[in-house]
């Protein structure tokens, strides 16, 4: 795990070496500081020598802004370091997310990935920042601290052995019960962005069935849960301080009460025992030593806390896609033509129900194919295999005579266009919007694409055009008019095949038989697919395909498949009945 994070430092080495450096040398200072202010008084207070007074004087005072400079460069070096490895990490987790296939996302929640390029990052960074600061320093004391103790009175160091065990022991076992109670918060605070997520998305539904009252007892649930494992961990944290309180307290008394006695046994004679002076530095040492524990404590419990984070983020590094190019892919798809020759295909490998079964379809080159079927038919699923979002369990899907999984993925999606069954659009303007499908796009080849997907009209009545500023998720426009934007956007791809996955739901039977009217006569070589409820949005298709239940049940023109399927018959029937199919 620390091997895989550690990559994300890169141009931060060099920060990342120079604060472990810079507190080096702070703390050797301040070990030397000590030294001075014993001589100080034993040499210089006692002994009335005033010259000796201003040179150590002068040592303590040189030695403190050694100090306090190099202090000052080790925090700076150690937050720009932490803060370039937390920027790296998350475009590293970003970047690695982008290129998930659908089936990777599946595994992760949007709540999940979002706490995780968030709170877990920051964990990270944070304990980043106290490893090569605070887990320097605090080591480093310890261990001159210690050799400094022992030159001077090795009998009375001996205290820190006895007191160093004790409060290490309590440390590691608070530390080892406190981490999975935070790798449970942090699985938590995933279900607590979903819960907020999903509330904030469909907030108009909440309240259109008044169903504030069970949203706010579903957040509270969450947010209880929470709060009940942050309590229990920071309750044993919270034993981290009065357990370091009481070693550094027991052990100056201790130093303290021996310290005087062998002080007065030899009358303060450091050749004999111990001088006053060298009783104020172990003093010192003492606090210095424990100190470094209290650091190394800390430290512990921020690695134990961002440990749990660290895996968690791992997690979406180590996640590699399940489609990838293969070697020498094709560059180019040189028609619309698709075959499905004999395709089963299943979401989880482990699931024991095809989705698709035994699938043979022959498209054309620039025809027009209707695809009907009853809720989870496998409709979408279908054509979700033509630009290679999921790969069949068995069989081939082949596009332009080469099977899709021998194409480039950029260049096999770039020449398939699909207005998705559920539209986004994105804050920005719509121009913004429409360019999503051709960057280059001018402005006649914008107002061309509104055109033939009957959004210029509407376009134009707004009065900033096309420069209308569109709200997060396309709020601020109908559910018609976001579907004509999607559709202009995919047009805007110019692409081999174009599939509109019940992308015209939403507009009246007018104006979806005028957009079918243009695409059809607009863009005749490019092979179009589309899904719908309505029978009228497909009957003048080339070719329909009805399906149920994972299978073709029909295939046919309009009039063969009036004849010769009863499922198509009875959609037809029943639709026309109730007056859907008027234009």
């Amino acid at each position: 795990m620390i091997k895989k994070l550690m990559r994300s430092i890169r141009q931060y080495k060099k920060d990342t070496w120079l604060a472990p450096a810079f507190v080096s040398v702070e703390v050797v200072m301040e070990i030397v500081i000590p030294l001075f202010m014993a001589n100080l008084i034993d040499y210089g207070i006692d002994a009335g020598n005033m010259v000796y007074i201003y040179k150590m004087g002068a040592a303590l005072l040189l030695s403190s802004i050694i100090s306090l400079l190099f202090g000052v460069l080790a925090g700076k070096k150690a937050a720009s370091a932490s803060a370039g490895f937390a920027r790296n990490l998350r475009h590293d987790m970003y970047y690695n997310v982008q290129n998930f296939s659908f089936s990777n996302i599946d595994k992760f929640s949007t709540g999940s990935i979002v706490t995780r390029l968030t709170t877990d990052v920051t964990n990270l960074q944070n304990a980043f920042q106290m490893i090569i600061r605070m887990a320097v320093r605090a080591p480093l004391m310890l261990i001159f601290g210690l050799v400094a103790a022992f030159g001077i009175n090795a009998r009375l160091s001996l205290i820190f052995l006895a007191i160093i065990p004790v409060l290490g022991g309590g440390l590691y076992l608070i530390s080892r019960r406190v981490h999975p109670i935070f790798g449970r918060i942090f699985r938590t605070y995933d279900k607590l962005n979903n819960t907020v997520s999903e509330n904030l998305h469909g907030i108009r539904v909440v309240k259109s069935f008044v169903r504030e009252k069970f949203e706010e007892e579903k957040f509270q649930e969450i947010s209880s849960t929470i709060y009940r494992d942050f309590s229990k961990a920071e309750k044993l944290l919270a034993f981290n301080m009065p357990l370091m309180q009481a070693s550094m307290y027991a052990c100056m008394l201790l130093i303290s009460w021996f310290g005087a006695r062998i002080i007065v046994s030899c009358g303060g004679n450091a050749a004999l025992g111990l001088s006053t002076g060298q009783l104020m530095s172990l003093m010192t040492y003492a606090m210095q030593i424990l100190g470094s524990l209290m650091m190394i404590s800390m430290a512990l419990v921020m690695i134990t806390i961002s440990r749990a984070s660290g895996e968690r983020i791992v997690e979406i590094l180590e996640e590699k896609s399940d489609l990838r190019n293969g070697e020498n892919p094709v560059m180019s798809v040189p028609n619309g033509e698709i075959d499905f020759e004999n395709v089963d295909f299943r979401y989880a490998k482990t699931a024991d129900k095809l989705t698709l079964a035994h699938i043979d379809l022959h498209i054309a080159s620039g025809e027009t194919v209707g695809i009907l079927g009853g809720t989870g038919s496998a409709k979408s699923s279908l054509v979700q295999l033509i630009p290679r979002l999921y790969d069949v369990a068995d069989g081939k899907v082949i596009v332009g005579g080469t099977d899709v999984r021998s194409y480039d993925l950029e260049t096999l999606r770039n020449a398939v266009a699909m207005v998705l069954q559920k539209n986004e659009l994105f804050s920005g303007t719509i121009k913004e919007n429409l360019r999503w499908g051709n960057e280059q796009a001018t402005e006649e080849e914008l107002v061309h694409a509104c055109r033939l997907a009957q959004a210029d009209d509407f376009i134009q009545t707004f009065p900033d055009g096309y420069n209308t500023h569109i709200e997060q998720g396309g709020s601020n426009v109908s559910g018609g008019q976001k579907q004509r934007l999607c559709i202009a956007r995919a047009l805007l791809k110019k692409p081999r095949i174009l599939i509109l996955d019940d992308s015209t739901s939403a507009v009246d039977t007018k104006t979806d038989a005028r957009i079918r009217k243009a695409l059809r006569e607009e863009i005749p070589d490019t092979t179009k697919i589309i899904i719908a409820q309505r029978v009228s949005s497909v009957m003048d298709a080339d070719q329909i395909i009805v399906m149920d239940d994972g299978r073709i049940a029909a295939q046919g023109t309009h009039e063969e498949l009036l004849e010769s399927s009863p499922i198509y018959r009875e959609v037809y029937e029943s639709q026309m009945k109730g007056g859907l199919g008027d234009e």
